[in-house]
């Protein structure tokens, strides 16, 4: 007979678990796009001097600025991480969230350093501006919890060490799913502070829209990964 399908035929779930497969190789695919694009502009923005300022455009010290150049920063390494536990579980709840989390990021990555560009600011912060100074007091000193500002390639609240990343790819199974999703609580955390000083101190409206947007996006990660842990038999570190 054509036209009907077995429910009892594996052939259904087998094609949409290579489908998934395809999308999540596609998507990885534009994120790595995505990332390398970015590092190229970072070593362009070292090496040649920025574009003229836009006229109108925020300063080079403004929040806007700060916010723009530290996340894309930020959001580098959750792409980062998230391709890590992709080689590492089989989890299809957890390469979902990954999937999730570096496609969204990347994309968001992409737009902050496009702002930059069409400000015709600098990539990277001045060698005296450390990050997240433009968040006000103590922003430029939010060290990580594990460790000391810029301590084993720290930059910012959150993100983790590279004995982290190094430990996170040697896991495998649920200890990697377990690790990553506490990494990336952590990570978030220190992004939803981030995104909200953006959406009080910045003054570009579509900006603030988007630290919006990431901290609504981010607090809602944070419950899906606290439950996730709560399934391992795990907590978030803080």
């Amino acid at each position: 007979m054509t036209g009907t399908t077995d429910p009892t035929d594996p052939a259904p779930t087998a094609e949409r678990r290579r489908t998934a497969r395809v999308r999540w190789v596609a998507g990885g695919a534009v994120a790595l796009a995505l990332l390398f694009a970015g590092a190229a502009a970072v070593a362009s923005a070292r090496e040649d001097a920025p574009a003229p300022r836009a006229a109108g455009a925020p300063a080079a010290d403004s929040a806007d600025a700060g916010f723009a150049r530290d996340m894309a920063v930020h959001h580098q390494q959750a792409v980062e991480m998230s391709f890590i536990v992709r080689d590492r579980t089989e989890d299809e709840d957890v390469r979902r969230l990954a999937y999730d989390i570096a496609n969204t990021q990347a994309n968001q990555r992409g737009m902050l350093l496009g702002w930059l560009d069409l400000w015709g600011l600098p990539k990277v912060a001045g060698g005296d501006d450390p990050p997240m100074a433009w968040m006000g007091s103590g922003g430029g000193h939010q060290g990580h919890q594990h460790g000391g500002q810029h301590a084993d390639g720290v930059l910012m609240a959150g993100m983790a060490s590279r004995a982290e990343l190094e430990r996170l790819a040697r896991l495998d199974g649920e200890q990697a799913e377990v690790f990553y999703l506490q990494l990336m609580t952590d990570h978030h955390k220190g992004g939803v502070a981030m995104a909200e000083a953006c959406a009080s101190r910045c003054t570009v409206p579509v900006e603030q829209r988007l630290a919006r947007g990431m901290v609504e996006g981010q607090q809602s990660e944070l419950g899906l990964m606290r439950d996730m842990l709560a399934e391992r038999k795990a907590r978030p570190r803080s």
